[in-house]
């Protein structure tokens, strides 16, 4: 298969395209406006494959993807280039709509003009898969329920309710056009080349550079974790067997509290990094607790035995070895994300909504 994959310069995009490169034989044309969290450095393990191939463009360029498309005759289409900072959607919506929203119909008018002029074989083949989180489902309520791709939405940000909007234009150009569509529905990523505005990262980072530790109210958010390769074995999964018209909910089996995510972070660099910043006695006393963010969900789960059940995918790192993974690779690994924080991004905190 050719594949054709948008936001693959992103933290999820790029762990779906050294998937493809390393263990299948399909090719793989990357489509990436790169924004400030696009980093082709990413994918310096595999972009001189004579499998992969770059295309820097926005997907609100309609232009650019009827180019695209006419150019590398995809076979598939993964659809994962959007905003996804929740903290940048309170302080600057705009882009969340016009990316996720706009851009996701572009891109979705530019597919099914090409879809439409396949021959009946390739088009019957062909897929559209839609990478989407489970933040459009809003907040649950009692501590034993999980999401289901059953579950109706209810976004309580600006970044999932701009998700939402696309995951519902998806879901209607596969009922009113019959584009071939499918949908997947993730909980929170974490691991390797992650962009260090996310909790995981950005608490590695300012614990090693001796900053505090901004936990958000009292720490209590529920998320479930993702180790970010699982999810690419997932995504790989979905878009090669999946069937067309179907959700599939991905998640890690990982609940965990934000605060104890950020303890588990600190005890693994008291283990890994004996020798602290100056001032500094123990990771954990750089804790601090800060006023919580507007319309902050209180807990995430995602129930994936449908994915697991019917397409045979389970994830294969625990919380406790995909963490310690995620650490041991920001230690190695200094000289990427040093050029990450070369000035466009300085680890502030975001989503005051005071803007």
């Amino acid at each position: 298969m050719k594949i054709l994959v948008t936001g693959g310069a992103g933290f999820i995009g790029s762990a779906v395209i050294r998937h493809i490169i390393n263990h299948t034989q399909d090719s793989v044309i990357n489509v990436d406006k790169l924004t400030y969290a696009g980093n082709l450095e990413s994918l310096y393990s595999v972009d001189k494959s004579e499998r992969y191939a770059f295309e820097h463009a926005d997907i609100c360029d309609r232009a650019a993807m009827d180019r695209i498309f006419a150019q590398h005759q995809p076979d598939a289409v993964m659809h994962l280039a959007a905003e996804s900072h929740v903290d940048r959607s309170i302080d600057g919506p705009a882009d969340f709509i016009e990316t996720n929203i706009v851009g996701t119909y572009t891109l979705l008018e530019a597919t099914r003009h090409y879809w439409n002029a396949l021959d009946e074989s390739r088009k019957n083949a062909f897929r559209f898969h839609h990478i989407s989180t489970d933040e459009v489902y809003g907040d649950l309520e009692g501590t034993d329920d999980f999401f289901t791709e059953t579950t109706p939405y209810s976004p309580s940000s600006p970044y999932s309710a701009s998700k939402a909007s696309s995951d519902h234009l998806v879901r209607a150009w596969l009922r009113t056009y019959g584009l071939p569509t499918l949908v997947t529905n993730c909980s929170n990523n974490y691991g390797p080349y992650h962009f260090p505005e996310k909790l995981i990262p950005l608490m590695i980072l300012n614990a090693l550079d001796g900053k505090s530790l901004p936990v958000y109210g009292d720490g209590m958010q529920i998320r479930d974790w993702l180790f970010v390769e699982d999810h690419a074995r997932a995504l790989y999964k979905v878009v090669t067997e999946g069937v067309v018209g179907e959700t599939y909910n991905i998640g890690g089996h990982n609940e965990k509290a934000n605060i104890e995510v950020v303890k588990t972070i600190c005890a693994l660099l008291e283990e890994l990094v004996p020798n602290k910043p100056a001032g500094v006695e123990h990771y954990a006393d750089l804790i601090t607790y800060v006023t919580d963010r507007p319309g902050h969900d209180v807990r995430y789960a995602i129930d994936p035995s449908k994915i697991g059940r019917e397409l045979g995918w389970v994830p294969e790192e625990t919380f406790e070895s995909g963490i310690r993974k995620t650490v041991e690779w920001y230690l190695n690994n200094t000289e990427w994300w040093s050029r990450v924080l070369d000035g466009s991004y300085s680890m502030e905190r975001l989503g005051s909504a005071e803007a």
